[in-house]
């Protein structure tokens, strides 16, 4: 992907730093936009004298800030380029700068109308990139005898239409209005959406592979790998609850499922993790299953990686007999 495909608002930044008069600033970037961090670290060098640094830590949304990084270097200023605001509130100075991606979407909506012929009523949601689009859709839609339904900005969304990959709430509270769902990103927010009603087809116009999925075949894969780490779970004896140490990520309460899962007989571990991977999980060779309450995504993506199970909060409710599988299926994973 060329630089001048994307809209990094360099301008603002710019601003931001010379109206605080920051000296020391550094930079946060999605994994994917890593590639264009430099250039942009030296325009904004050159134009406002300041020191800035990159963070080279994984970053996988705005939930994922890197504070301790940014307090350990003593900046004056932390810039997160690719999303919108996140988390409330944050005890250090944070400027969130979503990125545009001016990918021209018009052929993938003509070549979108042969698969969403039989659905009349839809609704639409973008990640942050394509948000400044929807309205667009929304018009072409219309335009093409559709009637499309922008959700709420509610939740973790930040305007209108926003998803992000842990929470899908304004798109529940319109799937009984709906028969059909068009995502505009890539496929982690497409199959977020397909998770979070899994009841309705949901058709992502995938603007970085340029081509129309529809999500079914991956979600009901993605169910039945959910449906075997439960069963897995169950049998464990041994259980590692993971706590998430990123600012953005907590989900569930871990005294109060330990305290419920050693009523079924579990010898369980509390664990403390910023960052997953199998290394670290094999390390604790003793346990047979894991909780997660950072990113549910981190569980649900990513079965393959690890040869032990690992459970979202809302699924250990299912192995503890408080949310019954059906149900979880019916209001979502996510």
């Amino acid at each position: 992907m060329a630089f001048e495909r994307f809209d990094f608002d360099i301008e603002k930044a710019m601003s931001e730093i010379k109206k605080r008069k920051a000296k020391k600033v550094l930079l946060q970037f999605p994994e994917g936009i890593k590639q264009f961090a430099s250039e942009i670290a030296e325009k904004l060098s050159k134009k406002t004298q300041a020191e800035i640094i990159l963070s080279g830590e994984s970053n996988w949304g705005g939930c994922d800030l890197a504070l301790e990084e940014a307090k350990t270097l003593k900046a004056d200023l932390l810039i997160h380029f690719g999303h919108l605001p996140f988390i409330k509130k944050v005890n250090f100075p944070v400027i969130y700068i979503p990125i545009k991606d001016n990918f021209d979407i018009s052929q993938l909506l003509k070549n979108s109308l042969a698969e969403l012929s039989p659905y009349k009523n839809l609704a639409l949601v973008s990640s942050v990139q394509h948000l400044h689009l929807i309205q667009k859709v929304k018009e072409f839609y219309e335009k093409n005898s559709k009637q499309a339904l922008i959700p709420k900005a509610i939740g973790f969304a930040f305007s209108p239409g926003h998803i992000v990959g842990c929470e899908y709430s304004g798109l529940k509270l319109i799937k009984k209005d709906i028969q059909a769902v068009v995502a505009i990103g890539n496929r982690f927010h497409g199959l977020g959406a397909a998770l979070a009603i899994p009841n309705k087809p949901v058709f992502l116009l995938d603007t970085y592979n340029n081509k129309i999925e529809e999500m079914s075949a991956l979600r009901n894969k993605l169910i039945k790998q959910r449906a075997i780490a439960l069963s897995r779970f169950e049998k464990a004896k041994d259980i590692g609850i993971i706590i998430g140490l990123k600012p953005g990520q907590k989900f569930g309460t871990p005294n109060s499922l330990k305290a419920e899962l050693e009523k079924l007989g579990k010898n369980v571990s509390l664990i403390t993790m910023r960052e997953f991977t199998p290394e670290k999980l094999m390390n604790f060779y003793n346990i047979a299953a894991f909780v997660e309450l950072a990113c549910p995504r981190i569980a649900t993506d990513d079965y393959s990686k690890y040869e032990k199970p690992i459970l979202t909060f809302r699924e250990t409710l299912v192995a503890l007999k408080r949310l019954s599988w059906k149900k979880l299926l019916n209001e979502g994973f996510l």
